[in-house]
């Protein structure tokens, strides 16, 4: 067996780095019962711009294959060492329980790190249950993601996100923060909020242009 070797990204809106996979291939949640995108899918960023450069798609293929690895858990609790924030997934998903059970190793062995991981795979029945051990420990924010453009929540959950088409179409309250990266061209600044776990909603701004559906389609072959 392969020796375990992660790579991690830096992505600039973010203050930290993550751990990636390929968009779509790996991003169940993503699709409705006809195989098509959900609609917050229909503007994936992580189809777009960068992500479709050969040294930024040459990563998640790798960490797509590497996460199998002997010692990988090990090893990201290495790579993560002494960081205070930890980002999984800005692309891709948790597609695969055994990937969820490693995960969560690697939250609880990192507990001055706090871990945020955005999901849709609460869809999956053989996942969820893992997802609920991660959302139990302290230092992990796991927000289940609605697939709404329109600012529909999970209602049921205590920790998600939706996405609004402007920042008028947020409905403050307690608990509740509007993403503000749009005031600072895309990039986090100091708001910490998708990592606080007394945060229970994030809305995010729609960003990004339309995937044409045959981009979906070619990451499916």
């Amino acid at each position: 067996m392969n020796i375990a070797s992660p790579k991690l990204s830096a992505a600039s809106k973010m203050p930290c780095k993550s751990w990636s996979l390929p968009a779509w291939d790996t991003c169940p949640g993503a699709r409705d019962d006809n195989g098509e995108p959900v609609p917050a899918c229909q503007h994936c960023y992580a189809l777009q711009g960068r992500y479709t450069f050969g040294a930024v798609k040459a990563v998640r293929d790798h960490n797509l294959e590497d996460w199998r690895s002997e010692g990988w858990a090990e090893a990201m609790v290495k790579h993560i060492g002494k960081s205070k924030l930890f980002r999984w997934f800005d692309s891709g998903d948790v597609y695969d329980p055994e990937l969820a059970a490693l995960i969560l190793y690697v939250i609880r062995e990192t507990p001055n790190c706090r871990h945020w991981l955005p999901t849709r795979a609460y869809k999956d029945e053989k996942i969820l249950p893992i997802l609920r051990l991660m959302q139990e420990e302290s230092n992990a924010a796991v927000r289940f993601s609605s697939d709404s453009v329109t600012g529909e929540e999970l209602t049921f959950e205590e920790w998600s996100s939706t996405i609004i088409a402007s920042k008028e179409d947020f409905v403050p309250g307690k608990g509740r923060v509007l993403c503000t990266a749009y005031k600072r061209k895309g990039k986090c600044g100091n708001c910490r909020a998708c990592f606080d776990r007394r945060i229970n909603v994030v809305s995010y701004i729609q960003h990004g242009n339309k995937v044409k559906a045959d981009k979906f389609m070619s990451a499916l072959v």
